[in-house]
């Protein structure tokens, strides 16, 4: 593995596609979540996704077969990237400030990369310890003001946390697997796979629908398939097929900062100093980490 690795061209058009949608995102389902359960919104809108990326294959021409050897890492990938991040990550965020959830998931780095380098054999150089000091240090100036709140919410922070580790192993095995599919086959696929299952257990945990969700409910929905799933899911799959797993956790740390801004503007959560500050520690480690060496 080389000493540095600089993003290319189309990783960074694909990080900003992950880092808008999916910072948007948190404001989103804080939203839905006042009209719809956790599971019932994560599994229509999962499904809806999947279904729909898997027609837009078919559309194009393309296979859904997928061979019997594959189907193994594709329950695994599922479990991690699916059904323990998004069943995680949703409850968590009832529990906190969406912006606040938005943080705590972003820990992902700091158990993606001690990961990578025991299970990809990625090295642990001076830059990468660099890039994981800033990148911790610029989450912990955004959760130093509401540090102390998160005391009375130990569930929703015991939630964001477990579903940070969740997505760093699939992440991690995503790589190390690296499935021969069709990005837009493997996304399909686990997207559906892990929607299922939360639909038919919504039903179960919650029981059917009382009422039909209001439109704002229904475009939060649309807005989950659309960009968080589909756009989102494939350009991350793509992302961290391209790069090593500490240049795609590490940049991804630009999206609670979006995460913030968007409870901000959406929502009335207050930004202040330390989310100007922390900025400037998130840029400086994705700066470190994509910055070639000479």
């Amino acid at each position: 593995m080389p000493q540095s690795f600089r993003i290319p061209r189309f990783g960074v058009f694909l990080l900003l596609i992950v880092v808008f949608g999916w910072g948007l995102s948190w404001a989103v389902i804080k939203y839905a979540l006042e009209q719809m359960p956790p599971l019932l919104l994560r599994g229509v809108a999962g499904t809806l996704g999947g279904a729909l990326m898997l027609l837009l294959v078919r559309l194009q021409g393309g296979r859904l077969v997928v061979v019997r050897a594959l189907w193994g890492q594709l329950a695994w990938l599922t479990a991690f990237n699916m059904i323990g991040w998004n069943v995680l990550s949703t409850y968590g965020v009832m529990y906190l400030p969406s912006g606040r959830a938005a943080l705590l998931a972003y820990t992902m780095p700091l158990w993606c990369v001690p990961l990578s380098v025991w299970l990809l054999r990625e090295r642990l150089n001076a830059r990468r310890v660099l890039a994981v000091a800033l990148g911790v240090a610029g989450v912990a100036v955004l959760m130093g003001p509401a540090a102390a709140a998160l005391g009375n919410a130990p569930l929703g922070v015991l939630l964001m946390v477990l579903a940070a580790l969740s997505w760093a192993w699939g992440i991690v095995l995503l790589k190390l697997w690296s499935p021969p599919l069709p990005a837009l086959v493997l996304t399909g696929w686990t997207l559906l796979l892990g929607a299922l299952p939360m639909l038919a257990a919504s039903l179960v945990v919650d029981g059917l629908p009382t009422a039909w969700p209001g439109p704002g409910a229904m475009a939060a929905v649309a807005f989950n398939a659309l960009v968080t799933f589909m756009l989102c899911y494939w350009a991350w799959n793509r992302l961290v097929m391209l790069v090593p797993v500490a240049v795609s956790s590490l940049s991804s740390l630009v999206t609670p900062l979006i995460g913030v801004l968007s409870g901000a503007v959406f929502l009335g959560e207050q930004p202040g100093w330390a989310e100007a500050t922390a900025a400037l520690l998130i840029l400086g480690a994705v700066g470190v980490i994509n910055l070639r060496r000479r």
